[in-house]
């Protein structure tokens, strides 16, 4: 079982470059497999649409929230670690021209050294979707092209270059430099709770990451993903799956439960709070728990701290 963790997004503190290193630094220290990392282009108030994850539909999250773009922010953290995978979880990809997000996630796999997972979804926020220029009733479409379009731009399409031709994005000998590291290009996870999108994990996805699901639904969605990967002729056993839970409580039962269900990961919540040391302490004391396994920094990482710290 591998560990990720999301720091404490509705704080303002992944705004914080200082917070955010320090954080990022000792959960790579630690053995966190992961940072994952959310995204919200905009919030817009009084929004009529329906947060699906908690009861009173609306997410937790105060409007005004510092909230920075993820794919920045995995390149900042790629300059201050060596090993953690950076992931989101969840890029709202009805967002973005495929084109160009193809061309930023590529180039921050490869400047980070091939560690960039991609936890996508088709985001719950039509005012969102419609601010950024997309529109709501096509998102699941938008979706599927742009994870299409992404792949053909990042596999080695030879002097000819790559052609698509969809519903949203086009193009005809096209060439886009760097390609991410891995030669299958960089894992694309799918996010949500629905039955689309578990089937849309079954069909295209590297792995999926159910969110705020019960036991029983859970059980339902994966069969609809065994089910959806093998109209595709794919192997149902390849796509990686993802479970949640809670930083200082998950207990060693929900971890074994988490792994009779399947999962390979456990994307684990932060404490809300804003208190470095006592989150530093709980990732400590977690990795402790679990058996995590510590990285140690590069030696020239470690003697750079220490010049800039004025040590010997």
């Amino acid at each position: 079982m591998q560990f990720g963790i999301i720091p404490p997004v509705r704080l303002g503190v992944t705004a914080d470059p200082d917070w955010m290193a320090s954080f990022t630094r000792h959960a790579e220290s630690c053995g966190f497999e992961s940072v994952v990392l959310v995204e919200h282009a905009v919030v817009v108030s009084d929004y009529d649409s329906v947060y699906p994850y908690a009861p009173s539909g609306r997410m937790p999250l105060p409007d005004d929230c510092a909230i920075p773009d993820p794919l920045d922010l995995m390149a900042f953290l790629a300059g201050v670690t060596h090993a953690i995978t950076l992931a989101t979880g969840v890029l709202v990809l009805p967002n973005h021209q495929a084109v160009i997000l193809a061309k930023r996630i590529a180039t921050v796999d490869v400047l980070s050294g091939g560690r960039v997972r991609m936890c996508v979804g088709v985001g719950w926020m039509d005012e969102e979707l419609r601010a950024t220029g997309a529109d709501p009733r096509t998102r699941g479409r938008r979706t599927d092209e742009t994870i299409a379009a992404m792949r053909t731009l990042w596999a080695d399409a030879g002097p000819g270059g790559a052609d698509f031709d969809g519903e949203f994005v086009t193009f005809h000998r096209a060439h886009s430099f760097p390609k991410p590291v891995r030669p299958g290009g960089v894992p694309i996870h799918i996010g949500g709770h629905s039955e689309a999108a578990a089937r849309r994990a079954g069909r295209v996805g590297d792995g999926f990451q159910p969110l705020g699901l019960a036991p029983e639904d859970l059980s339902t969605r994966l069969a609809q993903l065994r089910q959806s990967a093998e109209q595709a002729g794919r192997d149902a056993d390849s796509v990686e799956l993802s479970l949640s839970g809670y930083l200082p409580t998950t207990t060693e039962q929900e971890v074994a439960e988490a792994v009779s269900a399947g999962a390979v990961r456990l994307v684990v919540s932060a404490s809300m709070t804003e208190d470095l040391a006592q989150v530093h302490d709980e990732m400590s004391a977690f990795a402790a728990r679990f058996g995590l396994r510590s990285v140690k920094e590069p030696g020239d990482r470690v003697a750079g701290d220490r010049a800039r710290a004025g040590g010997p």
